[in-house]
C-alpha cells in the first residue's frame, strides 16, 4: 500500500498544480469551437452557392456569346460579299472549347484571291473587311449613333460606292457622323460641317444643310452628317 501511495503521489506531482478553472475554460473553448464550426459551414455553403452562380453565369454567357457570335458571323459573310462584290469572309474562334476566353480570327478571301488572314491584306482590303465586321456587329446590336473617322480614306471609287450603298441600309436606325475627305461621301450627306480658311492663318467654320436631302437621299428618316477639312466648296 505504501508503494502504491508513493506511485500515485509521484503521478500527481507530475501532473502539476490543478487548475480550478479548467471546467469553465473547457466550456468556453467548446462554445468557440461550435461558433467556428458554424462559420465554416456557412462559408462552405456560400462557396458552393457562388460556384453554382458562376457556373450558371458562364453557361448563360456562353450561350449569349455563341448566339451573338453566330449572328455576327452570318452577317459578316453576307456584308463581306456585298462590299467586295464576291469572295468569302469569315470569323472563327481560336479555342472553341473555351469560347469566353478564346481569341477571334478574321479570315478574308477577296474575289479571285486565296483565303487570307486580315494581316495579309492590302490597306483598302483591310478597311473593307473591318467595315464589314463593324456593320455586322451593328446588325446584331444596333447603335443609335456612330462616328466614323476617315473610314473611306483608303478606298477607290468603286469601293466608295459599295460603302455608301451599305451605309444606306443602316440610316433608318443609326445616325452617322463621318469625318472624310472624299467628295462622293460628302455628296451623300444631309448636313456638312467644315472649316474653311478665307485668309491665311484665319479659320472659319462653315455649315451647309441640304433642304432637299430627303428627296435626294431616297426618303431617309435619319440624317447623315459629314465633316470636311479646309477648302470646302460652299
Amino acid at each position: 500500500l505504501d508503494e502504491e501511495a508513493i506511485r500515485l503521489k509521484r503521478k500527481l506531482d507530475r501532473l502539476g498544480p490543478v487548475n480550478a478553472q479548467a471546467i469553465t475554460e473547457l466550456e468556453e473553448l467548446e462554445k468557440r469551437d461550435a461558433f467556428y464550426r458554424e462559420q465554416e459551414r456557412d462559408l462552405t455553403q456560400s462557396q458552393k452557392a457562388l460556384e453554382d452562380i458562376i457556373r450558371r453565369i458562364n453557361r448563360r454567357s456562353r450561350q449569349i456569346f455563341l448566339e451573338t457570335f453566330n449572328t455576327i458571323r452570318a452577317e459578316f459573310r453576307s456584308i463581306f460579299r456585298k462590299l467586295f462584290g464576291g469572295g468569302r469572309g469569315d470569323i472563327r474562334l481560336l479555342d472553341e472549347d473555351n469560347v469566353l476566353e478564346s481569341g477571334v480570327e478574321i479570315v478574308a478571301q477577296p474575289p479571285e484571291k486565296g483565303a487570307k488572314s486580315i494581316d495579309m491584306l492590302s490597306g483598302g482590303e483591310k478597311v473593307m473587311t473591318t467595315t464589314a465586321l463593324l456593320f455586322a456587329i451593328f446588325t446584331a446590336k444596333p447603335c443609335p449613333f456612330c462616328l466614323l473617322d476617315e473610314i473611306d480614306a483608303a478606298l477607290d471609287e468603286a469601293n466608295i460606292q459599295r460603302f455608301l450603298d451599305l451605309l444606306e441600309g443602316f440610316l433608318s436606325r443609326t445616325q452617322f457622323i463621318i469625318v472624310t475627305h472624299n467628295k462622293r461621301t460628302i455628296a451623300e450627306a444631309d448636313v456638312i460641317h467644315g472649316i474653311t480658311m478665307p485668309k491665311a492663318g484665319r479659320s472659319r467654320r462653315v455649315s451647309v444643310k441640304f433642304e432637299d436631302g430627303e428627296v435626294r437621299t431616297k426618303d431617309r428618316t435619319t440624317p447623315v452628317f459629314a465633316l470636311e477639312t479646309p477648302d470646302v466648296p460652299v
